[in-house]
């Protein structure tokens, strides 16, 4: 069960990032559809099934963001990336705004599946070391 929970996450991460950057460039492009039901809804419930396989997975494991400060590191990862994200979107006031949201955004998802990889929140600091 755990495994399939693990693949199903994956999964989920895959179809967050994708669904997130392809949000991004009806963004920039400026386009309607970014009003559609659709991409308005698709986010909400793929990204509820990335979190309940995430806390199903910590569950069975029975491991805590307190004990694991790599569990940590992805939870604070994860609130800062949902207030990039919202800025990008939707809130900010001006293209370059929501353009330097956006990069973060990337770099901050890029920071969590990292630090899910390697299990270590300063794995950044080991890059060419």
């Amino acid at each position: 069960m755990y495994e399939a929970l693990k693949w199903l996450h994956l999964a989920a991460v895959i179809a967050s990032g994708s669904g997130f950057l392809a949000r991004a460039a009806l963004m920039v492009a400026g386009s309607a559809r970014l009003q559609a039901r659709l991409v308005r809804v698709a986010p909400h419930v793929v990204d509820t099934v990335l979190l309940a396989a995430a806390v199903a997975m910590a569950v069975m494991a029975r491991i805590s963001p307190l004990a694991h400060p790599w569990l940590a590191a992805k939870i604070a990862g994860l609130l800062a990336y949902i207030v990039l994200g919202a800025v990008a979107l939707r809130y900010g006031r001006t293209m370059r705004i929501r353009l330097l949201a956006l990069a973060g955004a990337v770099l901050v998802f890029a920071y969590i599946v990292g630090t899910a990889l390697q299990r270590d929140p300063l794995w950044p600091l080991s890059i060419g070391a």
